[in-house]
């Protein structure tokens, strides 16, 4: 009965940790993290989905990914996702391409990434 008692308790605490993680935004993309950068990259007042916005939640969401894998490299699950986010941001980065390339550029210079 005792040793029932002690995996309850670990059990719990395994579960805290995770809760704190989660608040201290170790997890992925924090509402915080996302309105700073809608506030960064926003072409108007009101913008939420131009695609410069959305090209660089995808980003640091994309970056997330990459250190995630660092230290889990057999998450293939996740994997499939960071491939999707990066087909995506590539999308995005093709249409602003053909749209207006002085937005293009912009973008891929504020990022950092390189084409």
């Amino acid at each position: 009965m005792q040793h029932r008692k002690s995996c309850d308790i670990l059990a719990f605490f395994n579960i805290g940790l995770i809760f704190l993680a989660y608040a201290e935004g170790s997890l992925s993309l924090t509402v915080e993290k996302k309105t700073e950068l809608v506030e960064a990259y926003k072409t108007h007042q009101k913008d939420t989905g131009s695609p410069e916005v959305q090209i660089a939640i995808l980003s640091e969401k994309i970056s997330y990914l990459t250190e995630h894998f660092k230290v889990h490299a057999k998450d293939h699950h996740s994997r499939r996702g960071l491939l999707r986010m990066v087909g995506k941001r590539r999308r995005l980065l093709d249409y602003l391409k053909d749209k207006d390339i002085n937005r293009y550029r912009t973008v891929i210079n504020r990022l950092g990434i390189r084409k």
